[in-house]
């Protein structure tokens, strides 16, 4: 699969097609083994997008099912915890989710004991998350699990990079990512307005944290 030249000690860059990703993706299962696979990047770079086309890839009639999919977003917080704690109006800060949760299923995922393990699903439409929403079958070698915050080294985040095997850094160009997250505000409820402003205020702060984990990843997707 062909990277793109760096320089000396920097992450290596993927520019590449989602039939690469697949195969790819595909590599890192081993027989008899659960491997887990991270998927990060700025609100808006397309992460829901490119994980549901993996796993299309992966789970043909052929090849049977190799990937279940477990994200981030159903860990966080309710609306009615947010008010009590004050952070409802930055809903997608680090600290509006439960990062300790979200780490102890991970690594009840990597051991699954031959039973089916459930886990959470966020619902853009409630803006809410739902408990024990998605089936994730001790059968599938590979999780992939997508998310804003899968490269922090502080606090309970710190125990989730500890649980992936390979992390990839999704990046697009920025007024691609900016002009998708509005239209996604918008799609969702808000007013164009409000929508802006959202993206700015709260997404833009959220933006430039997960910015500064990207050395932490193993490679740098752009998509082509």
């Amino acid at each position: 699969m062909p990277s793109a030249p760096d320089l000396p000690g920097s992450l290596p860059v993927l520019h590449a097609a989602l039939p690469e990703l697949v195969a790819r993706a595909q590599a890192l299962i081993v027989p008899g083994e659960r491997r887990v696979l991270g998927i990060v990047g700025a609100p808006g770079a397309g992460k829901s997008t490119l994980c549901v086309a993996l796993l299309a890839g992966l789970n043909t009639s052929e090849q049977g099912e190799q990937a279940a999919l477990v994200p981030m977003d159903g860990f966080h917080l309710a609306n009615a915890e947010l008010k009590r704690l004050g952070r409802r109006d930055r809903k997608g800060a680090p600290d509006t989710f439960d990062a300790d949760g979200y780490a102890a299923l991970l690594g009840r995922l990597r051991r699954p004991g031959g039973q089916t393990i459930y886990a959470p699903y966020f619902d853009r439409g409630l803006e809410e998350s739902i408990g024990s929403a998605l089936a994730v079958p001790p059968e599938a070698p590979l999780i992939v699990t997508e998310g804003n915050y899968l490269l922090l080294d502080t606090g309970d985040w710190a125990r989730v990079r500890a649980a992936l095997d390979e992390v990839w850094y999704l990046e697009v160009p920025e007024e691609l990512r900016l002009s998708r997250l509005v239209e996604r505000h918008i799609e969702f409820g808000k007013a164009p307005d409000e929508a802006a402003e959202w993206a700015g205020r709260v997404d833009g702060r959220n933006a430039e944290t997960i910015h500064a984990t990207r050395g932490r990843a193993d490679l740098i997707v752009q998509l082509r």
